[in-house]
């Protein structure tokens, strides 16, 4: 008897570990082990480990070795550039400047922020999820410190117009931070001549590992560091190194850039190809989000009179892993702020589903979607149908 395939269509959460990456990491994790801080050769070797990474992805993203900044997570990053940045706040220049749709490291940080007396300004973005740059420049003015403006939403996969927006704001004289943690490894981004101040990535989007992110500090950018204690990171981000993780997330950088060389992803593709085989082939099917203006290995649909959480677990029943969106709110029981944010209303964002692809994805893999999708919508429609409804 043969086993299932399993099809996983959540790489927005997390994607598996490339092979390299972890043949990179192994001689890590067992003899190769050492404290990048220590000045004998066991301490030498680490640190020349790091700062190779260290190079690897800034060879990916386009900027210099010594802007990168290594954190355990792209949520850290966020919260750095954030509380780092504002921290510096003159009294003339103290306000925050974020979109309504950013993840909730960059959305709950700015609350704490306002919570400590810190004026925070939230854009709102149109029904395709999309950030409209004069929109932006009207609520900037000469108190705004800091702009930040994620680059791949994570719940819809669309693009935002980033360098129209950094180029409005640092008109206005503001610093402008990027969560590009979805973007990075998949579309090809130059720090260097990108109009932001700073960009956080996290490894394990891109097939790396998990623990390992960075922040991407533009030169003469001071920042004050979340965790104090250590000279590690030029002072910015205290604390013994994690490397087989920084190890990994650099392999995992030479990776993707060799990826992106090759040319378009096949999960891009795919992506194309499942959206035209839901909208031809299951009823109710609607996007959320732009058509073109997207990452298309992303794809947020509602399922009309269908809910989002029973259609997950339908479908993971089938061997089918998906998403209802960020996996950092999946504990919570509201309806996704991106796509109330985007003018859905609560009954629509509850009866949306999230497929985020992987280039390892086969068109049999698409088929096999639509089809229980497609089954799944047939079996929870007759159960509500033979639901009475309470008086």
């Amino acid at each position: 008897m043969t086993s299932r395939r399993e099809i996983y269509a959540d790489h927005a959460a997390t994607t598996r570990l490339a092979p390299e990456v972890l043949e990179a990491m192994r001689p890590y994790l067992d003899a190769d082990f050492g404290n990048a801080s220590s000045i004998h050769r066991r301490g030498e070797a680490a640190r020349e480990a790091i700062e190779t990474a260290r190079g690897q992805i800034a060879d990916l993203i386009g900027a210099a070795p010594e802007e990168v900044v290594f954190t355990a997570t792209g949520s850290e990053a966020n919260n750095l550039a954030l509380q780092g940045l504002m921290a510096l706040t003159t009294s003339a220049r103290r306000r925050l400047v974020v979109s309504a749709i950013e993840h909730p490291s960059v959305l709950e940080t700015a609350r704490h922020l306002e919570s400590r007396g810190v004026p925070v300004t939230v854009v709102p973005v149109d029904r395709d999820g999309i950030v409209d740059p004069d929109r932006l420049e009207a609520a900037l003015g000469s108190d705004v410190a800091l702009v930040s403006v994620m680059w791949v939403n994570n719940e819809t996969g669309v693009i935002q117009p980033i360098e129209a927006i950094g180029e409005r704001v640092h008109r206005a004289g503001a610093r402008f931070h990027v969560d590009a943690v979805q973007a990075v490894g998949k579309l090809r981004v130059r720090f260097g001549d990108l109009p932001c101040d700073l960009l956080s990535l996290a490894g394990h989007k891109f097939e790396g590992p998990l623990g390992a992110a960075a922040l991407i500090v533009r030169r003469r950018v001071r920042l004050v560091p979340l965790v104090h204690g250590g000279h590690q990171e030029r002072s910015r981000r205290a604390g013994t190194e994690n490397l087989p993780a920084i190890v990994g997330l650099g392999a995992a950088a030479a990776r993707a850039e060799a990826c992106l060389d090759a040319g378009p992803r096949p999960a891009e593709a795919m992506g194309d190809r499942l959206l035209e085989q839901f909208e031809s082939e299951v009823s109710g099917v609607r996007l959320n989000g732009h058509r073109s203006q997207r990452m298309r290995s992303i794809m947020n649909v509602a399922l009309e009179g269908i809910d989002g959480e029973a259609m997950l677990h339908e479908l993971d029943l089938a061997g089918i892993t998906v998403s209802t969106g960020s996996a950092c709110s999946a504990a919570s029981t509201g309806p996704s702020h991106v796509l109330l944010a985007m003018g859905r209303t609560p009954e629509e964002a509850h009866a949306s589903v999230r497929f985020s692809l992987g280039d390892e994805l086969e068109e049999q893999d698409v088929e096999s979607i639509v089809r229980e999708t497609r089954s799944a919508i047939t079996r929870l429609s007759a159960l509500n149908q033979s639901t009475p409804r309470s008086a």
